[in-house]
């Protein structure tokens, strides 16, 4: 049967729920439309944008009635920024979504009728959690600005006064690069044309230390007032690095090697009484505070007694393996980013853990060699990216025959896909899965799994 739209059609649609991603769910006699800024409950007027065999994408034009849980967002730039989509969507229901999500994820995709799902664990804030933000430069009249893509668009930067994401100390920091910038008169990377100079401010933030530390990065071209921005970040007494990189490339990316121009080379955090040094390329969940419940989830879920050997695999800089390393006999982290597992070795010595290793290489193609060196595991740990984990790593994961998986997943369509090749093919059972909100007006969530052999 023909799609009963086109593209181009203007509709009236009532939302009915939220899919994986964030855009509302509507159906048009049974039609499944995707409804981009269409939250539940919400009759809008939308435009058909995309058109396919057994669905359509349109983008909501006007909220012509608001539904039950629309609430007045917080944010000045609200909607353009599309960094908060949900804002205007009270937390409760946020949550709730979420929820049904993964459930939806491991019924559709994993095949399992009554997946073992607890309760979500929402967020013990819903602003100012972010210890990490990349902000991009824009010219301004006045200059130099910095700020956001504006939703759906690559080409354009939305300057921000006020990011609720993050502290008061985070705004105040992009405020004095901003007002460094504009002193120098140094132009915005212009990425349409491939133009200018300042292209990104990181700001990283240890956020239960009280550490800062900044990341300029600009196209090729020697650094004009380095001193005086130096100067303008050691104003802040919680900035202990200050770190400047230089991209070369068209692509809009911040993860580069970098040059210190004051300061340590890494600041700390302490997570679950542990302190971990964090440099600019290093990975470390966003969220500080839901880390540590992630983390003391996923260690409950090990089941750990001081007999096993686990492995950590994508271990960043060693967080829950190094977590984990007081309640096992050994831990072995595996991790693509050197400078990562640089960090997982030297957060190992920090804190005193002599049973922890970490190595450098892709998660496939190093558990061979890891099984030969440290037997195969007890339990394995797994914090893969949002494609989850890869056929080959999934394979030799699965031949190792560890008797409970720690699965720790950043997005539930790929978990779900996991969990299904686990059991079909491997033997594995899920035993629990539970949910836990890292991001909130955001549509990520995160999710905790237990598999058993």
């Amino acid at each position: 049967m023909a799609p009963p739209v086109s593209s181009g059609d203007e509709l009236e649609l009532t939302v009915d729920s939220l899919a994986y991603g964030g855009n509302g769910v509507a159906r048009l006699n049974g039609f499944v439309v995707f409804v981009r800024r269409g939250l539940p409950g919400d009759t809008v007027r939308a435009e058909v944008t995309k058109v396919k065999r057994g669905y359509a994408e349109a983008l909501a034009t006007e909220v012509l009635v608001p539904g039950p849980n629309h609430v007045e967002p917080s944010c000045a730039h609200f909607p353009a920024c599309g960094g908060c989509r949900f804002q205007d969507l009270d937390y409760e229901a946020q949550i709730a979504a979420k929820h049904d999500q993964v459930r939806d994820a491991l019924v559709r995709i994993g095949r399992i009728d009554d997946p073992p799902l607890e309760p979500i664990v929402p967020a013990e804030s819903i602003f100012g959690y972010r210890n990490k933000l990349e902000y991009s430069f824009t010219d301004t009249a006045r200059g130099a600005a910095l700020g956001f893509h504006r939703a759906g668009r690559w080409d354009e930067v939305l300057e921000v006064e006020r990011c609720w994401l993050t502290t008061d100390l985070g705004n105040a920091i992009r405020d004095a690069v901003r007002e460094w910038a504009q002193e120098e008169g140094l132009p915005a990377f212009d990425q349409a044309s491939q133009t200018g100079y300042l292209r990104h401010l990181v700001v990283r933030e240890g956020r239960n230390t009280g550490q800062a530390l900044v990341q300029l990065v600009t196209a090729p071209g020697d650094l004009q007032g380095a001193d005086r921005l130096v100067d303008a970040l050691r104003a802040f007494p919680e900035v202990r690095s200050i770190h400047w990189a230089v991209n070369d490339r068209p692509a809009e990316v911040t993860n580069l090697p970098t040059n210190l121009l004051w300061g340590e080379e890494a600041i700390e955090e302490e997570l679950l009484g542990l302190r971990f040094r964090v440099r600019p390329n290093a990975f470390l969940q966003t969220n500080t505070a839901m880390a540590e419940r992630l983390y003391e989830l996923a260690i409950e879920l090990a089941g750990l007694t001081g007999t096993e050997t686990v492995y950590d695999l994508y271990c960043g800089i060693g967080s829950i393996g190094l977590a984990m390393a007081g309640r096992a006999l050994t831990v072995w982290g595996v991790e693509v980013s050197e400078e990562s597992v640089a960090c997982a070795i030297e957060n190992a010595g920090l804190n005193g853990i002599t049973n922890a290793a970490f190595f450098a290489g892709e998660v496939g193609d190093a558990l061979g060699d890891l099984a030969e060196r440290a037997g195969k595991p007890d339990v394995a740990v797994v914090d893969p990216p949002r494609a989850g984990l890869s056929g080959k790593a999934l394979r030799r994961l699965a031949r190792l025959e560890a008797p409970r998986i720690v699965y720790v997943s950043c997005n539930p369509t790929t978990l779900a896909a996991n969990v299904k090749e686990l059991a079909s093919e491997w033997g594995y059972r899920l035993e629990r899965v539970r949910p836990v909100d890292m991001f909130p007006h955001t549509p990520h969530i995160e999710s905790v799994a237990l598999l058993t052999r």
